[in-house]
Parts: C-alpha cells; sequence; structure tokens
C-alpha cells in the first residue's frame, strides 16, 4: 500500500508528528499548511510541499486533514483553491480533524458527487500519543471504505475503531472531549482542595491513579504538566471549549440537557476570559490555586 501517495493538510500539534509518522514509515507525503516553518520541517524529513489544497490534492491518492475548525475545513475542501478541486474518482479524504458533524455530512456527500470517499477520524491521545503512534482513532464511514484505509489509521494509531456512519467519528470526539472537559475541571477543584488540606501533591496523584478517581487529568495532565509547572502549549483551552461546544449544540438540537457539562463549559469560558485560551488547558489550575493561595507541584 506504500506505493499510495498521501496528502497532509494541517502541520499542528497533532497534525504535524502524525506527518512525520507518515514519512518515517516511507509514504510519500506532500503537505500543506499556513505554517511555512512546519512545513519546511518536513520537507526536511522527507516529504514535498505542495502550494495550495488543490496542489496536494492532485498529487496524492489520500488526503487526511488535521485542522482546527469546520469553518476551516470546509474553506479548505471547498474553497477555489480547496482540495475538492483537485480529488478525482476513487480518491478519498480522511478528515482527522475535530469537527461538527452536520458539516462532515454535507462535506462527504459533495464529494460522493464526484466519486471521492470520505471517512471522518476523529483522534485522541495528545501531541504524545501522536508522536508515539499511541492514539484512539474513531472513525465514521463506510465499512468497506474503512476496512481498505485502515492501514493508515494503523500506521497512526494503537486502537482503531469503526464507530458507525460518516459524521459518527466527529460525533463520539466531541462526546469523549466534553466528558474530559467536565472531569478535567473537577480534578482541578479535587486535587487543589487536597494540597490545601495539606497533602503531598505527587502522593496524593499516586494514590487516585489506583483508586475510583482516577482519569486521564490525573494520569496525565497533573502528573506530567502540572506538578512539574510544565504548561508547554498542546492542547489549547480554546479547542477544548470548542469540542464541548460541537457536543452541547448538538444537544440542544436533540432537545436533552447537559447541566453539569454546561456549568463546565462556562467555566472553561472565564479560563478563556483569563487569557488561558491559547495556553495548554491544563494551566487552568492556576485559576484554583489563586482562589486557595496554594500551589500544586512536585
Amino acid at each position: 500500500m506504500k506505493n499510495q501517495k498521501i496528502g497532509f493538510i494541517g502541520l499542528g500539534n497533532m497534525g504535524n508528528p502524525m506527518a512525520k509518522n507518515l514519512v518515517k514509515a516511507g509514504y510519500e507525503l506532500t503537505v500543506f499548511d499556513t505554517n511555512e516553518k512546519v512545513v519546511a520541517e518536513l520537507v526536511e524529513a522527507g516529504a514535498k510541499k505542495g502550494a495550495l489544497p488543490k496542489d496536494v490534492a492532485k498529487d496524492s491518492d489520500i488526503v487526511i486533514l488535521s485542522l482546527p475548525t469546520s469553518k476551516i475545513i470546509e474553506k479548505v475542501v471547498l474553497g477555489e483553491v480547496g482540495v475538492i478541486e483537485g480529488l478525482e474518482a476513487g480518491n478519498i479524504l480522511i478528515d482527522m480533524s475535530s469537527a461538527e458533524p452536520s458539516s462532515t455530512k454535507k462535506i462527504a456527500k459533495l464529494l460522493k458527487e464526484k466519486g471521492v470517499e470520505m471517512m471522518d477520524a476523529a483522534i485522541s491521545g495528545g501531541p504524545a500519543g501522536a508522536a508515539e503512534k499511541k492514539m484512539s482513532i474513531m472513525a465514521g464511514g463506510d465499512k468497506d471504505i474503512f476496512e481498505k484505509y485502515r492501514f493508515i489509521l494503523d500506521e497512526l494509531g494503537n486502537n482503531v475503531f469503526l464507530v458507525g456512519e460518516i459524521g459518527a467519528g466527529h460525533t463520539l470526539k466531541s462526546v469523549n472531549n466534553l466528558l474530559y472537559g467536565a472531569i478535567f475541571v473537577a480534578t482541578c477543584e479535587a486535587i487543589v482542595l487536597g494540597v490545601k488540606a495539606g497533602l503531598d501533591a505527587q502522593t496524593m496523584l499516586d494514590v487516585i491513579s489506583k483508586s475510583a478517581g482516577r482519569n486521564f487529568a490525573v494520569d496525565v495532565k497533573f502528573k506530567t504538566n502540572v506538578v512539574n509547572r510544565d504548561f508547554t502549549p498542546g492542547f489549547s483551552l480554546d479547542l477544548l471549549h470548542k469540542d464541548m461546544a460541537i457536543a452541547l449544540n448538538m444537544a440542544k438540537e436533540l432537545g436533552y440537557p447537559l447541566s453539569l457539562c454546561s456549568y463546565a463549559q462556562d467555566i472553561l469560558t472565564e479560563g478563556q476570559l483569563r487569557g488561558f485560551g491559547t495556553h495548554d488547558h491544563s494551566e487552568m489550575v492556576k485559576k484554583y490555586e489563586e482562589l486557595a493561595g496554594v500551589v500544586v507541584k512536585g
């Protein structure tokens, strides 16, 4: 399958390490991003540069997207110099972004009219998981298409699932991040409380990691980022807020109330107003530290 040419658009915190892994695996890769610096890094690693999204598509059998919002995805795919202008019948678009399922379905319908297939393949695992190929991948689309192109997903993650029809991957990703956002806020409150009450932060995290309160925020974000005071940008607060908004809007359309998760998103909105929006979301712990007059550190 490595004779198939791949295009990769979107070389951010997740896209960059995924694209590099494809180059390392021996695939012929053409890349595009508005950030010329990351494009140059990929070219140095062995990829080719595409001048425009449509040029990436013309030079590829498979095009992968890793972009921040549905608005940007629609522009990159459907715009005047978009991917749709370069794709041909028999090609496939794999969208590994976090996106609105309704937008995903619209794009898939327009591509289908050209004979182009589409899968949404949302990811979870963070930049470190992307670099180490240790991600969960939630794919939506036709089962036969999924089986045909699964080899690409297996190159990028270690837990690959077909979760339903087109749009299902993006739906599940938004539900996953909605849950994570609420858990993260609760974890901030609880861990800061423990430190305020005199507990050692590292000891507390080690015990909780083996107890009923265990979660990703405890195991990864607090142990790696918070106690080490390392808030290097990874998954930004803005992106977490956006993913939660997708799920909350979906719930509103379905007439289903989400009281707790809505409140958690309001707290993240406050973090955006405090200036944490573009920062790694783990930095939100500082809001609680300020309230308690303590610092969570090892």
